[in-house]
């Protein structure tokens, strides 16, 4: 009976047992339910705060919070001071920056027998803001080009700022043939390599002069679009259109050491229909962007011009005007004169006049930055030095830059300017050429 009622307690027991532990796992897992509950509600509040950040900064961006934020501008930030309108100041926009000063990157280049002339063209054109590639072709001799490399390794102004650049390995040039054209854009490209920072390129020649200071000619150009090219052209041909355009001809300074005239071959060619020729004057002032696109040609434009102009007659007269005047991104950009005061003889003569003093009053009435072409050491020279340069004894032409006694042995500050005269009259003349409506009819028409 005892055994019996033990059992009975003990399987009593068991069942009060099972009924606690069924409770407590009921317990638990609505615990567990309700746990589940509040991490899917936490999940649902942060997948909703994210996209409505998303919103509201999308909001910013189209402006359609903008009344909000007038409405929140009427009511200081708690702690702030409220605003009094008497102490208001009118808040006005910054000027804009004044335009920094250009630099312009030169060829300067001769042949046989003008390392003098040249040294005296460069030394004139010196400014240590700019650049310059000196060439003397392959036609100079040896001794001449090793003398023009030892003068500017040893001027000490030169040395300190390195900017001149010689070319070591020589071109040999033929005006009449493609040489030129393949020699200024060889200077191009080292101007390109060699220095990052320059706006404007300008190719001269030994036989070239300057008619205003670089601080004059810095100061003018501060002013304008550093996409300006200044290239003399025109698409009417008239007499070169028989003469040049049409015959074919080889250029013996492409496969010579020794330089030859040009020599015609059979038979001639019609003028092109994928493109229109232009021609002008071989010197020029092309902005960096057209060189850029000279010498990398992404459009294949370039190239193509250059392989035609290989057989052209004076090609420097037309490959970069026909390249710039094709192309209508620069067309705008281009600007119908050469800075030149050049007195051309009658066609198809192709040498312009040589420039003596008398012409002195002609060359600064023209307003022009440089003029064509001078003998060496001539008279008229020596009037520009003494009248429109203010230099002397064969130093360099002064300007804000000069430092040291005598002065412009040293260099002071490259961007400070010192405009005279002479950028009174370039500024004339630049004015007028871009003055429309003359600007846009004279762009390669």
């Amino acid at each position: 009976m005892l055994f019996s009622t033990g059992t009975q307690i003990v399987e009593e027991n068991y069942v009060y047992v099972n009924e606690i532990t069924r409770v407590k796992t009921m317990m638990k897992l609505k615990d567990i339910k309700h746990l589940n509950f509040e991490k899917r509600w936490t999940f649902t509040l942060a997948i909703g705060s994210i996209i409505f950040i998303f919103l509201f900064a999308t909001c910013f961006n189209f402006g359609t919070v903008s009344s909000l934020y007038k409405i929140n501008s009427f009511f200081p930030k708690f702690g702030d001071k409220p605003a009094d309108f008497g102490d208001q100041r009118i808040q006005t926009p910054p000027p804009p920056p004044r335009p920094t000063v250009p630099r312009f990157a030169y060829l300067v280049s001769g042949s046989k027998g003008d390392l003098n002339k040249l040294w005296r063209t460069v030394r004139a054109l010196y400014h240590p803001w700019n650049y310059y590639v000196l060439h003397l072709d392959l036609e100079s001799s040896v001794e001449e080009r090793k003398e023009l490399a030892l003068r500017v390794e040893n001027d000490p102004v030169f040395a300190a700022v390195g900017n001149v650049y010689v070319v070591t390995k020589a071109n040999m040039v033929t005006y009449r043939g493609p040489t030129m054209v393949s020699n200024t854009l060889h200077a191009c490209a080292i101007l390109l390599k060699k220095f990052k920072d320059w706006d404007w390129f300008i190719n001269l020649s030994a036989s070239d002069y300057p008619l205003v200071t670089q601080d004059d000619l810095l100061f003018t150009f501060r002013d304008l679009k550093r996409d300006l090219n200044f290239i003399e052209h025109t698409s009417n041909l008239g007499w070169k259109k028989n003469k040049r355009a049409m015959p074919l001809m080889i250029d013996p300074g492409l496969y010579q050491n020794r330089k030859s005239d040009i020599f015609w071959v059979q038979p001639r060619r019609a003028l092109p229909t994928s493109f229109k020729l232009f021609t002008g004057s071989a010197w020029m002032i092309l902005s960096r962007s057209f060189v850029e696109y000279c010498i990398w040609g992404w459009d294949n434009l370039p190239r193509t011009l250059l392989m035609y102009y290989t057989n052209f007659v004076s090609s420097p007269e037309g490959y970069f005007q026909t390249v710039i005047c094709n192309t209508p991104e620069f067309k705008p950009t281009v600007v119908n004169h050469d800075m030149h005061f050049i007195s051309w003889d009658a066609p198809p003569s192709q040498h312009p006049h040589t420039l003596n003093i008398n012409d002195t009053d002609k060359m600064i009435a023209s307003g022009a930055a440089f003029a064509r072409k001078f003998k060496q050491d001539s008279l008229v020279l020596d009037r520009i030095d003494r009248e429109l340069l203010r230099r002397k004894n064969g130093s360099f032409t002064p300007g804000g830059w000069c430092k040291g006694d005598p002065s412009c042995t040293k260099v002071g500050k490259p961007t400070r300017v010192k405009p005279g005269p002479g950028a009174r009259r370039l500024s004339r003349l630049i004015g007028k050429l871009l003055q429309p409506p003359k600007f846009n009819e004279s762009q390669c028409s």
